[in-house]
């Protein structure tokens, strides 16, 4: 009976192993996007923020990048893609420039110490008539 016991609990745990599933895992909820390149151009480091894959509005950030920087993304459509930079303590001169589906949005430059500049962009919503 001992034996046994230990058989149904060595099944379950297998089966929990191989199931692969995680019961406590949400499935991750799927937002149409739309490719985004941003690219930051210039000489020495900068700090970078920029929208990326996430829904909820987050941004990522790259601290002392060293440019010429560039980075391609899927953002979800009804967040605003936008790249931010920030020069360094040593100055110098950057310029952001941003592209939606392989179309020019925005540049902006900045230079000088702690010099910075913004690029934004705007996607529609997803449950937006299209044009």
């Amino acid at each position: 009976m001992a034996g046994a016991a230990l058989a149904a609990c060595l099944g379950l745990v297998l089966y929990g192993v191989l199931d692969g599933r995680d019961g406590d895992t949400k499935a991750e909820p799927t937002v149409p996007t739309a490719p985004v390149t941003y690219e930051v151009t210039g000489e020495g480091t900068a700090d970078i923020t920029y929208q990326g894959r996430s829904e909820t509005g987050k941004a990522s950030v790259v601290k002392a990048a060293t440019l010429p920087w560039r980075q391609a993304v899927e953002v979800p459509l009804g967040q605003d893609p936008v790249v931010s930079i920030v020069l360094d303590s040593r100055g110098g001169q950057a310029r952001c420039a941003l592209t939606i589906r392989g179309q020019y949005v925005q540049s902006a430059s900045t230079a000088g110490r702690f010099g910075r500049a913004t690029c934004a962009g705007r996607l529609p919503r997803p449950d937006a008539p299209e044009n």
